[in-house]
C-alpha cells in the first residue's frame, strides 16, 4: 500500500528485454537519489509513476535498483517502457503518516493531459480520463496520477468526437512543490498520465451492486 507522496524522483536508465516476443517483459534499472535506497530490501515493493513494482536487486552503491515488469503491466500503464524521470514512492509502513490517501499501486487506466498551464503562483492540470472511470472521480475527491496522490477540483463528462471517445475531463491545482518535486512538472499538453482511483470508491460501487448471491436469494 501507498499514501501518493512522492518520496523521490527516479529516472529509468536501462531498459533489458526479457524475450524476444510481445509476450515477455522487460528488465528496468531505475536510478535514485543518494541515499534513497539505505532502508529498501530486496523484494520491497516500490511504486514507480503509480504502479507497484518488487525491486529484484539493488546496487546502493550506483543508486539503483532493477525490477522486472510483465507485458501485461506494460500494457495496462504508460511511462515504462523507455528511459526518463519517474515519481518514487516506498511502500507504506505501519507507522508512517497517511499524507495523501490510501493508494494500491495499480493502475486502473491511462488518462491524457489536456491541458497544463501556470495560474497565479499555481498550476492547473486537466486530464481526460476513460469514461469507465468517470463515475469514480467526484469534486474534492482523490484521485492518484502517476502516483502522486491529489485533489479534483472540477469534473466535466465529456462526450465524443470523430477522433476521441467519450471521456471525463477532471481540473486539479497543482502548487509549486508538487511541481518542483514530483515528475508532474515536465508533463505537456497530449502526454499520457498513470491514473488510480480513490480506493473507497471501488467498495462503494460493490456495495451499491445487487450481488448475484442476493438476487438468487431472492
Amino acid at each position: 500500500m501507498f499514501t501518493g507522496i512522492i518520496t523521490g524522483m527516479g529516472r529509468i536508465v536501462a531498459i533489458h528485454r526479457l524475450g524476444s516476443s510481445s509476450d515477455h517483459g522487460k528488465r528496468l534499472t531505475i536510478e535514485t537519489p543518494p541515499g534513497y535506497l539505505d532502508d529498501v530490501g530486496l523484494g520491497d515493493s516500490i511504486a514507480l509513476n503509480g504502479a507497484c513494482m518488487t525491486a529484484t536487486a539493488l546496487y546502493p552503491a550506483q543508486n539503483q535498483f532493477t525490477i522486472d515488469i510483465s507485458a501485461e503491466s506494460l500494457d495496462k500503464t504508460c511511462g515504462l517502457a523507455e528511459p526518463g524521470v519517474i515519481n518514487l514512492e516506498k511502500a507504506l509502513r505501519a507507522h508512517d503518516r497517511l499524507g495523501g490517501h490510501i493508494v494500491s499501486g495499480h493502475v486502473d487506466g491511462i488518462g491524457r493531459v489536456t491541458h497544463f498551464a501556470q495560474v497565479g503562483e499555481s498550476w492547473e492540470l486537466r486530464i481526460r480520463a476513460p469514461l469507465s472511470l468517470g463515475k469514480y472521480l467526484a469534486y474534492k475527491g482523490s484521485i492518484t496520477v502517476n502516483g502522486v496522490s491529489l485533489t479534483v477540483n472540477r469534473v466535466q463528462d465529456l462526450a465524443g468526437h470523430a477522433d476521441k471517445a467519450p471521456g471525463c475531463e477532471i481540473s486539479i491545482n497543482l502548487i509549486p512543490h508538487t511541481v518542483e518535486n514530483t515528475a508532474l512538472g515536465q508533463l505537456t499538453q497530449g502526454s499520457p498520465v498513470n491514473l488510480e482511483i480513490d480506493l473507497i470508491a471501488r467498495y462503494v460501487e460493490r456495495m451499491l451492486q445487487d450481488s448475484p448471491l442476493k438476487q438468487a436469494s431472492l
